[in-house]
Formats: C-alpha cells, sequence, structure tokens
C-alpha cells in the first residue's frame, strides 16, 4: 500500500511519485489550497491538496485529525522561504494526486500537540492515541534499540538467551507474589516470578556456563514513579567468574550501549564506592554524585553539649548527628527554609536546624542560629572547620536515628543540589559494593538477608555468619546512576552447608527450608560451580536515556500508581463458573458485607 514511510520522504525523492500511508496530524485551509501533515512512526510530510484535482481536493475538504488516510503524491521541493528546518522531511512536500480514506476517526479525547491538558488518567485510558505521538514513538523506538543493544554484547560474549518458568513457587516473601490459581491441583497455586533467580542459579549448576535473558517480573508492592506490579529486567548469570570480573564485563556493556544509542562516553572504569562510604557522605546507598554537597558527621562534637536534640543522638549507638553545608545558603529566605523543614518530616525528622555563616571574620557574632545559644564557642568553631563553611554559607544538621538522618539530609542534598542549581555532569555511574550482609528486622526479631538469602559473604567475613552477623559483609554490588539503582547482584553461595548455615541465622529452619528451597540446596550438592549475576532495569535504564520522569513514559501499556489498567479496566470481576473451576470462593471485607461505608 506504501513506498515509504512519512518521515522517509527526502529531497533524494524529489520528481518522483511515491505512495504513503498513515494519521493525519493536522489540517490547514490556507484560502483554496488544502495543507495536511501526514503522520506515521517514522514522521510527519507536509501534503499539498491543490483545488485543480478535485478528487483530492474533495476528500481533504472531509477529513480530521486521526483519520487513516492512503496517499499517492509527487515530491517537489517547497516554495523559497517556507522550508522548515524543524523536521527531516522540512525541504520538500508533496503534491497529492490521490487519497483514499481508509478509516475515519471520531474526535479524539486530546490532541496529540496538546498532550499537557490531559490529564495521565485520561492518556492511559487512551493509551492507544498516546502512542501516536512523536515522543511516544521514539521513547518506545530507543527501547528497541537498547535492548537490541544488550542483547548483541551479550551474544557477541557468549551468554546464551534462555527462558525460564513464568509460572513457579511462591517465595517467602508471598504477601508480594501475584499468586495464579491451578484448576488441575484444587488449592494450589503457582506465583509470578519476582525475578528468575533460582532458575538461573539452577542453569549455572547445568554447565550453561553464561545465561541471559530479556524477562517480565512481577511484584505485588506499592508503587512509585520508578516502579510498577510488572516490569522487564536485563538478567544476567555467570559460571567462574568473581565481581571484579563480572563487575567490568557489566560496566562495558552499559557503556556500549550508552554509546551507540545516545553516542555519549561514560567513564571508563566506573568509580566504586563501599556503602558504607556511601550512606556516611551521601546518606543514601544510591548516592547522586551529580550533586558536590556531602554529609559531615559530627556527633562526636556534641555528645556534652546542652542542646538535648543533639547530644541524645549523639550518644545513641544507633543515632547519628550530621551537618549538610550550603555553599551561600544565607541567601535562602525563612519561607523557604521552612520548606525544606517540610521536606525533611517527610522522612521522620522533627526539624530542621542550621546556622547561617555571615561573617567568620566576627566569630560568633558572624553566625545566627537559634541554636547558637546551646553550643559552647570551641563546638561552633569545630563544626565551622569539619563542615569548611565560608561566608555566605548555611549549615543545616539533622540529628535523630542514624535511618533517620541518612534519609532526611539525603533527601535535603538532592533537593538543594536541584533547586539551587548545583546538578553536575547528568551521567555519573558508580558501583556501591561491600554491603552488609544482613540486617536487623526489629519486628521480627531476627535477622533478614539485605538482598536475598543466596548472597554469599566475602571469605574473610564467613566467620563471623555465627559471632558477629552484624558486621558481615558480602559480595554484592549495586550499579547506580544519577541516584538510581539500574541495576544489583551478587557472587551467590555456591556451598550447601554454607546455605544452611545462612538459613538457619535467617531463622529459615531445616524442615522450611526443604519445604521451599529443597530442589536448590539438592542441586547443591551434586558440583555446583561458582557463580553470581545481576539484573538491570530496563525500564528504568530506558528512562534515564530517554529524560523521562517515569518508567511508565517507556513503557506501552504501563499500570497506573493503584496496580489498575485504565485501558482494559483490569484487575476486574471474574464469573462465579471461573471460581468454581478454580475451587476458590470469594470473601468479602465483613464492613463491605454489611454494607457499612
Amino acid at each position: 500500500m506504501r513506498t515509504l514511510y512519512c518521515g522517509q520522504v527526502n529531497a533524494s525523492h524529489i520528481d518522483q511519485q511515491i505512495e504513503l500511508c498513515g494519521w493525519v496530524h493536522r489540517r490547514r485551509d490556507h484560502g483554496g489550497v488544502i495543507f495536511i501533515d501526514l503522520r506515521d512512526r517514522e514522521g510527519l510530510v507536509q501534503v499539498v491538496c491543490d483545488p485543480e484535482l478535485p478528487q483530492v481536493f474533495g476528500i481533504a475538504e472531509q477529513v480530521r485529525n486521526e483519520y487513516v488516510v492512503r496517499l499517492k503524491g509527487r515530491v517537489r521541493p517547497r516554495p523559497a522561504g517556507s522550508a522548515n528546518p524543524d523536521i527531516a522531511t522540512g525541504e520538500i512536500e508533496i503534491l497529492g494526486l490521490e487519497m483514499e480514506v481508509l478509516n475515519r476517526s471520531e474526535t479524539p479525547p486530546f490532541q496529540l500537540d496538546e498532550y499537557e491538558k490531559a490529564s495521565e488518567e485520561v492518556r492511559l485510558r487512551y493509551r492507544y492515541i498516546d502512542l501516536r505521538r512523536p515522543e511516544m514513538l521514539e521513547r518506545i523506538r530507543m527501547r528497541a534499540k537498547v535492548t537490541r543493544a544488550l542483547r548483541n554484547f551479550l551474544d557477541n560474549n557468549g551468554f546464551l538467551d534462555i527462558e525460564t518458568p513464568m509460572l513457579t513457587k511462591a517465595t517467602p516473601e508471598g504477601a508480594r507474589d501475584y499468586l495464579v490459581p491451578s484448576r488441575t491441583h484444587p488449592g494450589k497455586f503457582f506465583a509470578l516470578p519476582q525475578s528468575p533467580q533460582l532458575f538461573k542459579q539452577l542453569l549455572m549448576m547445568s554447565g550453561m556456563d553464561r545465561y541471559y535473558q530479556v524477562v517480565r517480573c512481577f511484584r505485588d508492592e506499592d508503587l512509585r514513579a520508578d516502579r510498577q506490579p510488572e516490569f522487564t529486567q536485563l538478567d544476567i548469570e555467570t559460571s567462574f567468574m568473581n565481581e571484579d570480573e563480572l563487575m567490568t564485563l557489566m560496566e562495558e556493556m552499559i557503556r556500549q550501549v550508552v554509546k551507540s544509542v545516545l553516542g555519549r562516553d561514560l567513564p571508563n572504569p566506573f568509580p566504586r564506592m563501599a556503602h558504607a562510604e556511601a550512606i556516611q557522605r551521601y546518606g543514601s546507598d544510591r548516592p547522586d554524585l551529580r550533586c558536590p554537597l556531602e554529609l559531615v558527621d559530627v556527633g562526636d562534637l556534641m555528645q556534652s553539649v546542652e542542646f538535648k536534640v543533639f547530644s541524645g543522638a549523639a550518644n545513641d549507638p544507633q543515632g547519628r548527628v550530621a551537618a549538610l553545608r550550603l555553599p551561600q545558603g544565607c541567601e535562602l529566605t525563612r519561607k523557604q527554609i521552612d520548606g525544606y523543614t517540610q521536606l525533611v518530616a517527610i522522612y521522620g525528622a522533627k526539624g530542621l536546624a542550621y546556622i547561617k555563616v555571615s561573617e567568620l571574620a566576627k566569630g560568633r557574632d558572624g553566625l545566627q542560629s537559634p541554636i547558637l545559644k546551646f553550643l559552647p564557642d570551641e563546638v561552633v568553631e569545630a563544626i565551622v572547620q569539619r563542615t569548611a563553611a565560608e561566608d555566605g554559607d548555611l549549615i543545616f544538621f539533622g540529628a535523630d536515628k542514624a535511618t533517620v538522618v541518612n534519609e532526611a539530609l539525603g533527601a535535603l542534598r538532592i533537593r538543594l543540589g536541584e533547586d539551587r542549581q548545583l546538578m553536575g555532569s547528568d551521567w555519573q555511574p558508580l558501583w556501591v559494593v561491600d554491603f552488609p550482609m544482613f540486617e536487623w528486622d526489629q519486628q521480627a526479631n531476627r535477622w533478614s538477608a539485605l538482598h536475598h538469602p543466596f548472597t554469599a559473604p566475602k571469605a574473610e567475613h564467613q566467620t563471623l555468619l555465627t559471632s558477629a552477623p552484624g558486621t558481615c559483609l558480602s559480595r554484592a554490588y549495586d550499579m547506580v546512576l544519577n541516584g538510581m539503582e539500574l541495576g544489583g547482584g551478587s557472587i551467590r553461595i555456591h556451598r550447601p552447608e554454607l546455605q544452611e548455615q545462612v538459613f538457619r541465622l535467617l531463622g529459615i529452619g531445616e524442615a522450611e527450608a526443604q519445604e521451599k528451597f529443597g530442589f536448590l540446596l539438592s542441586a547443591l550438592k551434586y558440583g555446583c560451580p561458582p557463580h553470581g549475576g545481576l539484573a538491570f532495569g530496563l525500564d528504568r535504564l530506558v528512562m534515564l536515556m530517554a529524560g523521562a520522569t517515569s518508567i511508565r513514559e517507556v513503557m506501552a501499556f504501563p499500570k497506573t500508581q493503584t496496580a489498575a489498567c485504565l485501558l482494559t479496566s483490569a484487575p476486574s470481576e471474574v464469573s462465579l463458573d471461573q471460581l468454581r473451576e478454580l475451587s476458590i470462593r470469594i470473601r468479602r471485607p465483613q464492613a463491605e458485607e454489611r454494607g457499612d461505608g
């Protein structure tokens, strides 16, 4: 039906007769001559409908936005002075010779060139129209390019593309699984995979050596801009490679992908930072290195001060007192400081103390702060020296449990960097390494795995599993880009006795371990090679490369933040016959059964 895509027509086709198919993007009537911008996935081209060709002109008078048409026409240069440098076809236009309406369109719920006026809810409900926008088409095209580049790199480096099951066994985090009832096994359920973790380890035990998969994963959890109930990840596992070798290979892959798709050069090698250092300097295990601001510990200076907010946190083994210096922060108004106080409150901070450094030469008289009266001269002087404060700076303080201080000041650091235009280069990758093996779960009163229970401890830390598990470091690693975790993984446990020891430490008894992981423990006994891997969030990678603010903007058919599909009205109720066939009965919440509001 066509000889070219609309966006592919150029000056080399002048005087040629071509056939195009696409959507009417815009129709303009200029006093007798009608111009139509015809659009397909490759771009726009201007069509001229001359009244001297009445068959074409008559149809052009009737068509409206989003009509689907087929056009036969002759390519000619645009008149002098009317070229459009903003589009690839801007030097030429098509004189319409024949036109056929393939399908009409009702008035769309929003105009493609005015989509900002439409709510995201409307755009998701009519996603097939939203995807026609050139911006969305380009993002989906970029996603395909990224996926192709990743596959090419892995194929060229000896990795095998292997599929793993979608219907599998529920994991220990069962509340977060999407469950699928089995008709042939009444009362039993499959689970959709949160990741192919165990299967890819089994593939290493099978001798596949290098595996990858572009795979859909499912997690029933609260959503954010970079989370979806179903998402795509690039899953990777290798045998006989240590973490240094694997990380080097993976960062080379990301460098090549970014170079081939965007033409940008990333650092070689990526910097590496220990988890403890990232938390101490940036308050986050995924620090955004574009922001130059850093947290500075001042707890040792505050242990004896009268200000109980500071001294209490300074003397608490789980507390932290940290400072954050903002260059030329004295320019901030009281209203702006109040705004930042509200920001840190979201993370549990009870307030936001500060000192304005107006003029250091005047000593205490050159400082302004409600808390100065509680701080001795030597403490104030030490704070100024440690933070390297200069005239015009402002020093913020956080004092609370370390987790609260880290999250609050970490978020404040990024907000200040954005508001004060301090953010540097737009590409700052790094590896975060040396993660703790475990974290203490206060509610459950037991240790839990920081990553997952199959992560191996550092060899020199294996003896700490029984004596001091809280100080044991793992062989895990995360790739971070601009404050977002791009991918993460670890070297895995490959000896059955070590895996059983970790299970016991996590409170997973022998019977439970056999029930949930018996197949893995059995496989470990039959010559399991040393192995490790990682998974990259494909949606996040494309989001960052496309400059989008949400992964919904780089997915064809995303869910809302309530995990609903507005396009298909899913999830939805099913018939009683379907439920009976699955041996399922719906039990409504009591308030709903009573008809309470």
